[in-house]
């Protein structure tokens, strides 16, 4: 996968996601896979538990199925998941 910023657009549920960035201290380290999403949060399935996480106040290094890892701020990931579809960042980096 290449990584662009289109990444935006790709489906979060099912990718392994770590907490690297967090204002809340809870969710630094936490891991699992994306069980669910909604506005402005990310259930992982952490340890047998879903444990839903603010996206805004948090970085999250996702790992795709085809092995490609990316590190992306969760604010950039605000909104309903069809919305993003729509939404345009002219530049991530």
């Amino acid at each position: 996968m290449k990584i662009t910023s289109d990444i935006i657009r790709y489906e979060f549920i099912g990718t392994t996601a770590q907490i690297t960035h967090s204002n809340h201290s809870g969710y630094l380290g936490l891991n699992g896979q994306v069980i669910g999403e909604t506005k402005n949060i990310f259930t992982l399935a952490s340890k047998g538990k879903a444990k839903s996480i603010i996206k805004n106040s948090a970085v999250f290094h996702f790992t795709f199925n085809d092995g490609t890892n990316v590190e992306i701020d969760g604010k950039i990931l605000i909104g309903r998941p069809e919305d993003r579809l729509k939404k345009n960042i002219k530049r991530l980096w």
